[in-house]
């Protein structure tokens, strides 16, 4: 063979190992790029999928309308009470179930308690924490321990303190309720007079539901500026589900 040849052959050779080396260089930078495509898009995914569960946290705060002032007239409130019908909201709130399902309910509250309850209201939520049901007073009749008895969160409700004859935080809208059968308001001597409260005078085991020192409710409420019953000693009774502006 020539040495012609033989160089035609080499440069040949040569020129199939660089197309090789090409075409091996173009497959790992495209599976390179496949790898950060997944890599970037999983976290993406990840974060659209979470947005998809939690469901935006629900709060409107509008002005009592012609329906509800007719229902609250004579029940909820009444001629004499300490704040007008024109200075109380109804709130529309979004909470968990405790059949971990996400539902809007409503309460009444006093204009000025707006801000803190709904700050209350969203770290519940956020946080995923349990409440029973959320209705006005008003759908029972404004008996504070028929709502206690239904297990209902509530806020704005015209009547006196319990034991008292002195207007309840509850009759200015600056009041909230939340879980009463799992949050008790308990006598000086210890004793509740709702039967399923009784599980729940021992506040040293933490269940579903339940106000402490340290948990999600508590913590919710004074992030919000409000006092706990819960802190209150005899003689006094100590209200385990009462929060609200002034502390009292």
């Amino acid at each position: 063979m020539s040495g012609r040849a033989t160089g035609i052959r080499a440069q040949r050779l040569r020129t199939a190992v660089a197309a090789c080396v090409l075409v091996l260089a173009a497959v790992a930078c495209a599976s390179a790029s496949r790898t950060d495509a997944a890599t970037t898009s999983a976290p993406r995914d990840l974060r659209a999928a979470r947005s998809a569960a939690d469901p935006r946290f629900t709060f409107t705060a509008s002005r009592l309308g012609p329906a509800t002032r007719s229902r609250v007239r004579g029940s909820s409130w009444h001629p004499g009470c300490p704040v007008a019908l024109a200075d109380l909201r109804l709130l529309r709130i979004g909470y968990w179930g405790f059949d971990g399902r996400p539902r809007v309910g409503r309460m009444i509250v006093a204009a000025t308690a707006v801000t803190p309850v709904r700050r209350a209201f969203a770290e519940l939520f956020r946080s995923r924490f349990p409440i029973r049901r959320m209705r006005l007073v008003d759908d029972y009749g404004a008996s504070d321990f028929a709502s206690i008895e239904a297990d209902n969160t509530s806020a704005f409700n015209c009547r006196l303190a319990t034991g008292s004859s002195r207007f309840s935080e509850h009759a200015y809208g600056r009041a909230v309720d939340v879980n009463p059968i799992e949050n008790p308001y308990v006598y000086p001597n210890g004793a509740t007079v709702h039967a399923a409260s009784r599980p729940y005078l021992d506040r040293s085991r933490h269940r579903t539901g339940m106000a402490y020192h340290g948990g999600v409710l508590v913590r919710a409420f004074a992030s919000a500026g409000w006092g706990w019953g819960g802190d209150w000693r005899p003689p006094s009774a100590t209200d385990y589900q009462h929060f609200s502006a002034t502390g009292r």
